[in-house]
């Protein structure tokens, strides 16, 4: 399995400045090649016969002369870089797995990628040094904040080095020796569709993610602590704060630059604290449950804006814009894709299956007698159904109708895998369930109707 590596470095203020004069050298490469991609395709398209296209290469010398004379400065593996990072990403365009590549700014494009042939690392005992530059120019040092055992015994052949307002940052990847067969899942879904149902219910976990709780399984759920909840609200006051400020200042002045850095600081300590908590919840998850079920929520669909409104007249009426606004803040708070990412490739590292079902009415179902109602759900925390009177806390009894579902999914007919992953498991709308089932439903909603007439 590729397996990735990030960490602060500590540039001196030397290096610092060199490593930043390589940055913009690459981005200069990237943009040209853009730029020049754009201009070639739009004078084939004038002048050139049809189904004559642009040349697409790794060329970057004719961007050399003298209105570029600092590129001489800059090593040529850095700007060969650049160009193949370009080259991949055309090649992705016209694969169709990414769109044109475009020009970038400091924002997204403050980092380089660094091959073996300028940079060398050294231990100094429990210290990791990366030195860069070649043998004979070298550019200087820096210490990487790595823990010796994680690191593999083979040295990485090429490293990526970003910077931004809160620091530097080095990563790069490598293969750990972890095999994935991507044909596992097929296997333990064989294996279990021979299992007895009591013997299913005692191997899924299922989990049900939310915005009040942010996982709940069957047995427990999974929140930040007060203490936690406690820094980000304080660190979300000091984040607006800080941005009016800077609204308020010259841009390109030194203390604009200094704000930028204080924002930049919060938020990178808020995705510390929110990456800790989801690296811990998944390894207690990844470690105790054998099988795993979700949700297969679609983050981005949910969170769209809602469309702007009009009446007969032209007049523009209220569309709920506020209020799905701070619904979709409440949602990427923590970023719930994220555990989802995370519990995957540990799963994986522990061969372990993990599938997905729809979402479809999991909150609005009764876990104990399967019926389906918006009005079951009291508030947010509340369930009560409406054909049983069966009470639970809404988010637990959300996840005991996902284990149900999959159950369902595993054992009946109405199984199927769908979708690009192998390891997904999802339930139509219109699920098929056993006969039994389905008279339960029948006979539940007959009951219902007959003490609303009366």
């Amino acid at each position: 399995m590729l397996t990735g590596i990030s960490q602060k470095c500590f540039p001196g203020p030397v290096l610092a400045n060199t490593l930043s004069q390589w940055i913009g050298c690459a981005r200069l490469i990237y943009n040209a090649k853009c730029d020049e991609d754009r201009y070639l395709r739009a004078f084939a398209q004038k002048y050139l016969p049809v189904q004559t296209y642009a040349p697409i290469d790794k060329q970057y010398s004719q961007y050399k002369s003298e209105l570029t004379p600092w590129l001489k400065d800059c090593p040529s593996q850095i700007m060969r870089n650049s160009a193949t990072i370009w080259y991949k990403a055309y090649i992705d365009f016209l694969k169709g797995k990414s769109a044109r590549p475009h020009r970038k700014n400091k924002v997204n494009g403050n980092y380089i990628w660094v091959t073996n042939e300028l940079f060398r690392i050294r231990w100094e005992g429990s210290t990791c040094v990366v030195e860069l530059g070649t043998i004979k120019n070298p550019a200087g040092s820096m210490r990487v904040k790595w823990n010796k055992s994680r690191i593999p015994k083979i040295p990485p052949k090429s490293i990526w080095i970003k910077k931004n307002h809160a620091g530097w940052k080095l990563s790069f990847s490598y293969e750990d020796g972890n095999l994935i067969n991507q044909d596992d899942n097929d296997q333990h879904l064989k294996h279990l569709s021979t299992l007895s149902a009591d013997e299913l219910e005692g191997l899924i976990t299922p989990i049900d993610r939310g915005i009040a709780k942010p996982i709940q399984t069957d047995q427990t759920s999974f929140d930040l602590d007060i203490k936690a909840k406690c820094r980000l609200a304080y660190r979300e006051k000091c984040l607006k704060r800080f941005q009016r400020k800077l609204a308020r200042q010259n841009k390109g002045s030194n203390q604009h630059k200094k704000t930028q850095q204080k924002i930049a600081k919060l938020k990178e300590k808020d995705t510390n604290l929110k990456n800790d908590f989801w690296h811990k919840t998944t390894h207690a998850i990844a470690s105790n449950a054998k099988v795993v079920v979700m949700e297969d929520l679609k983050l981005k669909n949910m969170t769209l804006r809602p469309k702007p409104r009009q009446d007969v007249n032209g007049k523009w009426l209220k569309n709920g814009a506020k209020a799905k606004a701070g619904l979709n803040k409440a949602l990427l708070h923590l970023g719930l894709n994220k555990f989802e990412v995370y519990l995957s490739y540990k799963m994986a590292k522990l061969n372990k299956p993990i599938f997905k079902i729809s979402p479809y009415q999991t909150s609005q179902e009764c876990a104990h007698c399967g019926y389906i109602h918006p009005d079951n759900r009291k508030t947010q925390s509340d369930f009560e159904c409406l054909s049983c009177g069966h009470v639970d806390n809404a988010d637990h009894n959300a996840a005991l109708v996902i284990r149900k579902r999959a159950m369902d999914l595993i054992l009946n007919s109405g199984t199927e895998l769908v979708g690009t992953q192998k390891n997904v498991l999802r339930l139509r709308a219109n699920h098929n369930r056993s006969k039994t089932v389905k008279s339960q439903y029948l006979a539940a909603n007959d009951d219902l109707l007959k003490k609303k007439v009366a």
